[in-house]
């Protein structure tokens, strides 16, 4: 056993206005799969910046995308019929969401449109698409969790290449959810939900996964979800269920605590800031994101590269 590793608290970066609150509202099709109650008003994930400075955030329960100013303005972009989980922006600008009804979207932020990039693989259905993280090369990879769980451990990971082939890398994953790469881009890290655990699998030169293992095991809460890099190499996962967000180094030693103000449902994470030393956190029961200052900068995503 590690020992405990400190612990520094966040505070309130914005809320999500009540006018875009929806309390009574959340469909039967959530309610029966365990996702919330008639109470829940608001659920956001998503957290990705753009070169200016904005935040991105999505509302699962009831198909919102949203737009946060630096100084904290939200925006709404765009409602439509899905549940946006995942959100992430290319680097030529183009705004991919991860949809767990309507599978792989393209948001027009102007328009407020969405429109299918990937809605199945070789015509089987997705269970469900939940994150994704784009390499520096351009590979997209992304997480179809579904319902999967201990009692189904099928959930997969899909990497969709820069040129348009798509792989399923795993297919055994207890609900596989938040997804990322080290700065080398040679360990490719995923939350496994349902199992409490991240699980790191070793990226060869020809860009296949090998050695696959249980990298961190938790417990408690819900289990990890988003997660984020620092440029150190250390791993940032934000655990559900638990209101923490915990930093472990590169070999899987708890650095860092990072507690809520807020809510347990600390779902997703993204650096931020002029100089991207702010790790914001949606905190998705009462629909706020928060924030924490870190020593170590987040390592640059793909849609920051020149």
């Amino acid at each position: 056993m590690y020992p405990a590793p400190p612990v520094i608290r966040t505070e309130v970066f914005t809320r999500i206005p009540d006018q875009y609150r929806k309390a009574g509202q959340l469909s039967k099709e959530r309610l029966h799969a365990g996702k919330g109650t008639l109470a829940t008003d608001s659920y956001i994930e998503g957290p990705s910046f753009d070169r200016d400075g904005n935040l991105y955030l999505v509302d699962i329960a009831f198909g919102l995308v949203f737009r946060v100013s630096p100084m904290g303005k939200v925006t709404l972009l765009a409602e439509y019929d899905g549940e946006p989980n995942g959100l992430k922006i290319h680097r030529d600008g183009r705004i991919f969401i991860a949809d767990h009804k309507n599978g792989l979207l393209l948001l027009d932020p102007g328009l407020g449109t969405l429109t299918p990039y990937l809605r199945r693989a070789r015509t089987e259905g997705f269970k469900g698409l939940n994150d994704l993280y784009f390499a520096s090369n351009g590979d997209l990879y992304f997480t179809d969790q579904g319902q999967t769980g201990m009692q189904d451990p099928t959930g997969r990971v899909y990497r969709s290449s820069a040129d348009g082939r798509l792989e399923c890398l795993l297919g055994n994953v207890p609900s596989p959810n938040g997804i990322v790469m080290n700065p080398a881009e040679n360990l490719l890290y995923v939350a496994a939900t349902r199992g409490n655990s991240v699980w790191r699998a070793m990226v060869l030169p020809d860009r296949s996964l090998t050695r696959v293992g249980l990298f961190v095991q938790m417990s408690g809460g819900s289990g990890p979800d988003g997660m984020a890099v620092d440029q150190a190499g250390n791993l940032l996962v934000a655990h559900a269920g638990l209101g923490a967000v915990w930093m472990f180094s590169p070999h899987g030693e708890p650095l860092l605590r990072i507690d809520s103000c807020m809510g347990r449902m600390t779902t997703n994470i993204a650096f931020g800031g002029n100089d991207n030393r702010d790790l914001y956190i949606t905190e998705s029961e009462s629909g706020c994101v928060l924030v924490a200052r870190m020593e170590i900068p987040g390592q640059p995503m793909y849609s920051h590269h020149a």
